[in-house]
């Protein structure tokens, strides 16, 4: 007889991580399926050519954009999932992101629930995910208690940028990070995981000090409780249901070119936003006929993906610190300096660069024969700077299959206000330093429709089922045993990185599922 799995859990990066190790924790059986592998711990983990110029972590998958070009979406199909390369920036998201908020291009929907539903499960995710920081910093950090941990210390130039931006009447504070360190006069510990190396945004981690969800959820989840399986290299295919369509009978996987079908009391889809909402798609059936969970025709739509770009400022001295990743501001995220106009967004710190990471992030691969010398140079001198501003969820924002293709779609929002936030950030940067010149100081990079980390929103929850795909409780309104823990349930995505937000959710489904299941 086939074994049978309380939950089945397809995706083990945040979302579906915390929510099997809550569950797990709690006597369920729960099965994790990960159409990746483990990670391999090895040198090149730390190698910025084999991360950011040969993509040797990187799904080698190919999509197309509206208009059929072809690219390579950043994904990672790995135990963790996009957490095992994240930069572990854990921020909550601010009170008013829950509500209705005016943009330029259009309004930021309000969520079907407000902060204070969320704020319970935000102090567990960051006690589960060892969360450093510092509350009451932030200008516009929503109500919270003392993180749980410290926060990470910031190095000469960081100590010194933040100084003088608050010198200039901003409010600089330590950047929130998921991180197995301990500090003892600010350099780690003999006791500690994490090293404060100079390869950690972005990178593997070779000593697993970042907390990604394979090291926090999946392993110790594993190490603990027997009721607590994973399944690696296993696709999921798709989700079967009965002849009603009313609920899911099966999971059809592939693994090793076998075909199988898996079958749990609930299903919980956590394959990241745009996985997720393929996987429904590809589901369809009769019943179904348009994808699963989609008689709304909200499936796949309404993504996504903040406006993101890097800032490198060049200092006319060498940046000597080594691990940059410990500041941010966000005296601009609901508009102006002085608190009018459009919101803008968040700016934190990216980690120190290196000569490859520029290479495959600002130069068409033909170019990667030219010498590394100007870029170690660029890299030695520079601060950099990552810029995220909030984007708008549109329907014709969407991924689907075309003729057997994946095509992401995406007609940009909110440029302006993006645009807004750089020439403020260079303001205050010439302000407090008064070392650059105007421009040609600053080199900045956008972020293209490649850079998938931040997606969110294409299977977004709500009250009314024609007008999004999942209950207030992360279950597809037209199905009874099925529920999502990534960013596909976003309605709005705000400012912040958004995996703090899905692992709080994760947890508070879990805890949804744990009444169910008795």
């Amino acid at each position: 007889m086939a074994e049978h799995w309380d939950v089945i859990v397809i995706g083990s990066g945040p979302g579906g991580g915390s929510l099997a190790h809550s569950l797990a924790a709690a006597g369920k059986r729960v099965l994790v399926l990960e159409r990746g592998d483990y990670l391999p711990r090895a040198r090149k983990n730390w190698s910025s050519k084999s991360v950011f110029m040969d993509n040797d972590y990187r799904a080698d998958e190919t999509w197309e954009d509206k208009n059929g070009n072809a690219f390579t979406p950043g994904l990672h199909y790995f135990v963790g999932g996009n957490s095992k390369v994240y930069g572990a920036a854990l921020l909550r998201l601010r009170a008013q992101d829950f509500g209705e908020i005016q943009h330029e291009d259009g309004l930021s929907p309000a969520w079907p629930l407000g902060y204070q539903d969320f704020s319970p499960w935000y102090d567990e995710a960051e006690a589960l995910f060892e969360v450093h920081g510092q509350a009451g910093e932030d200008s516009t950090e929503p109500p919270r208690g003392d993180f749980p941990y410290p926060p990470v210390s910031h190095e000469p130039v960081m100590q010194d940028l933040s100084s003088r931006l608050a010198q200039d009447g901003l409010h600089p504070f330590h950047l929130p990070l998921g991180i197995r360190l301990k500090e003892e006069q600010g350099r780690p510990a003999q006791n500690s995981v994490c090293i404060r190396c100079n390869t950690f945004d972005g990178y593997p981690c070779l000593l697993n000090g970042k907390a990604d969800a394979q090291v926090m959820c999946i392993d110790p989840g594993l190490s603990h409780y027997p009721n607590m399986s994973l399944r690696t290299n296993t696709y999921a295919k798709r989700l079967l249901t009965d002849a009603t369509g009313n609920s899911i009978t099966g999971v059809e996987v592939e693994h090793g070119g076998e075909t199988e079908i898996l079958k749990a009391d609930m299903v919980v889809v956590a394959c990241g936003a745009l996985s997720s909402a393929l996987l429904l798609l590809r589901s369809h059936n009769a019943v179904h006929i348009n994808g699963l969970a989609n008689s709304s025709g909200q499936v796949g739509r309404n993504y996504m993906r903040h406006n993101q770009s890097v800032l490198m400022a060049l200092m006319r001295t060498p940046n000597n610190d080594v691990f940059q990743k410990t500041l941010a501001f966000s005296d601009f995220y609901f508009g102006g300096k002085d608190g009018t106009g459009y919101p803008l967004g968040l700016v934190q710190m990216c980690a120190a660069a290196h000569a490859g990471q520029i290479k495959g992030e600002a130069i068409p691969s033909w170019l990667y024969w030219l010498p590394d010398a100007p870029f170690r140079m660029v890299a030695r001198h520079s601060i950099n700077f990552w810029l995220s501003s909030e984007d708008l969820p549109k329907p014709e924002n969407r991924i689907h299959y075309r003729d057997g293709r994946v095509r992401l779609e995406l007609a940009e929002t909110n440029m302006n206000a993006h645009k807004e936030l750089r020439l403020q950030v260079e303001k205050a940067l010439n302000r407090a330093y008064q070392l650059f010149t105007e421009r040609l100081a600053y080199f900045y990079l956008p972020i293209g429709l490649a850079g998938t980390a931040h997606q969110a929103g294409t299977l977004r929850f709500g009250t009314d089922p024609a007008s999004s795909v999942l209950d207030v409780n992360c279950k597809a309104h037209e199905l009874d045993n099925l529920y999502v823990t990534d960013a596909s349930f976003f309605p709005s995505i705000g400012a912040v990185n958004p995996t703090l937000t899905i692992i709080a959710n994760a947890l508070r489904v879990a805890a949804h599922l744990k009444e169910r299941l008795g």
